[in-house]
């Protein structure tokens, strides 16, 4: 069995996202994991199937499912998954209400039982409830942090690698700015093998890849009929922990409260972070063209819009 020293890392909400996230922490032995839900027995049991897998996949992480908070004790990093996922026709803005009041419980039990833990908010609308979350649990703000632009700048990663045939993995993009309809993706600050995207295709196919990925979540909601996105969605959450979890001070973008950097203040929103022990370290200035300062500030306003409606 893993040491004491080994970290550990709570996942709260045991559906697709969560049970994934689980997962992908273990395989990779970055942590023990504790997967708690409210829903008795299936963290329990999806816990036990992972563990399971350990001998066959060849990990020793230790996974537990639970449905009482006092077993969050002592984490390092709390991944917040619960929550309403999106239906087809719904928007990210439908689920605010719905969910507002699940992190802000959750953000309050994470500040009872793990208060010295970095919060990692995966749940949607993203930047209000990682807003929510700081909110309620008190935290300073560099201990909580949101997952969505890394996400979404692998949709679009993953769409130029498609329209160019080059591998995934030769593909750097970057968007910030709210997770949703009104995300910035910047081909100003997009290459592949280094050479910028605004070389190797026209302005019409770029424009069409960053509509595609604006859309990229609600193009999988369509297919999918009964669910959401979860294996990228999960992937992202545990590349940041692992940023996290091993000090590595990567230049991710999160969602991160701005004071001040790009002219904004008062809201968690999608930008350049450099991720380390201390959580979102240090937000990072990138030069963006003057279309994309305005698209980032058409961001904000949205994402301050449904603050205000849940923070009286």
């Amino acid at each position: 069995m893993p040491s004491v020293m080994t970290p550990k890392v709570s996942v709260i909400g045991a559906g697709n996202v969560g049970a994934e996230a689980a997962r992908g922490l273990a395989a990779r032995q970055l942590a023990d994991v504790v997967l708690l839900d409210i829903v008795e027995g299936v963290p329990q049991g999806k816990a036990l199937d992972m563990l399971q897998a350990g001998p066959i996949v060849g990990y020793d992480s230790l996974v537990t499912g639970s449905n009482d908070y006092k077993d969050i004790a002592g984490s390092d990093i709390v991944i917040v998954t619960a929550g309403l996922a999106r239906k087809p026709g719904m928007s990210r803005d439908d689920l605010l209400k719905k969910n507002a009041q699940i992190i802000s419980s959750v953000a309050q039990n994470i500040k009872q039982h793990a208060p010295n833990s970095i919060i990692l908010t995966v749940t949607n609308p993203l930047d209000t409830m990682t807003y929510l979350a700081w909110k309620a649990s008190g935290f300073v703000p560099e201990k909580v942090v949101g997952m969505a632009p890394l996400l979404d700048l692998a949709r679009m990663a993953a769409f130029i690698a498609i329209e160019l045939n080059v591998p995934l993995t030769s593909v750097s993009a970057m968007v910030l700015g709210t997770h949703g309809d009104l995300m910035v993706p910047v081909p100003s600050q997009t290459k592949v093998s280094g050479k910028p995207i605004t070389e190797l295709l026209p302005q019409a196919k770029i424009d069409a890849i960053v509509e595609r990925t604006k859309n990229g979540g609600a193009e999988i909601v369509a297919h999918l009929k009964t669910g959401s996105a979860y294996y990228a969605p999960a992937a992202a959450a545990v590349r940041m922990a692992e940023a996290i979890l091993k000090d590595k001070k990567e230049l991710i973008p999160s969602s991160v409260l701005a004071q001040g950097q790009y002219g904004l203040n008062d809201l968690y929103i999608g930008l350049p972070a450099k991720l380390g022990k201390g959580g979102a370290e240090q937000i990072v200035e990138i030069e963006l063209t003057k279309a994309e300062e305005a698209a980032l500030k058409r961001s904000a306003e949205a994402i301050k819009a449904n603050n205000q409606k849940c923070v009286k």
